[in-house]
């Protein structure tokens, strides 16, 4: 029986793998038969999607610019301390749908701490845009990965509600009147 509860929480452990695996290999790819070995680099693709290297030094937006060695080991440390507490929340969920969008977070999270320690950065290419406007900044996969797992995470919180929660337990306390 402790195996079928443990299910969905190797389920989120392998989808954490595969989304760190697929990151790292198209990364790979970008960095060389793709050949977008320097950064600026550009190859288009479709009329709204083109691969264009480009190396993110910070976290989320460009904050948090790592500029020195001290602040590019703080932001690995940071960021695997936060990998840390999805991972063992990962493992105390139950819910395929509350483990799935922590895999996501993981899995992403973990490539671009990868890029980080390799690197000095993290490597973007994803370049998505409508003719010259660009809606999101140059991404990659670990990105989108911790984008939607968030988003997942925040729209469960705020629109599904346990059961025991919506129906009162027993029976309604009566109506009480305050003469104060």
């Amino acid at each position: 029986m402790k195996l079928l509860s443990a299910r969905p929480r190797i389920f989120g452990l392998i989808l954490a793998g595969l989304i760190f695996w697929i990151d790292q290999w198209i990364k790979r790819m970008v960095d060389g038969p793709w050949g977008l070995t320097d950064e600026g680099m550009h190859r288009d693709l479709l009329t709204f999607f083109d691969l264009t290297r480009t190396h993110n030094y910070g976290v989320s937006l460009g904050f948090l610019t790592a500029n020195s060695m001290e602040m590019r080991w703080g932001l690995v440390a940071l960021t695997t301390g936060i990998a840390l507490v999805v991972f063992v929340w990962l493992l105390r969920e139950k819910k395929l749908g509350d483990i799935v969008p922590l895999a996501l977070v993981l899995g992403g999270a973990l490539g671009n701490i990868r890029d980080r320690v390799r690197f000095g950065y993290v490597l973007d290419y994803a370049d998505f845009h409508i003719g010259d406007f660009r809606p999101f900044l140059i991404f990659n996969l670990a990105d989108a990965a911790i984008t939607i797992g968030v988003v997942i995470i925040l729209a469960r919180s705020f629109l599904i509600r346990e059961k025991g929660a919506a129906k009162p337990a027993g029976n309604p306390a009566p109506e009480t009147i305050d003469h104060a």
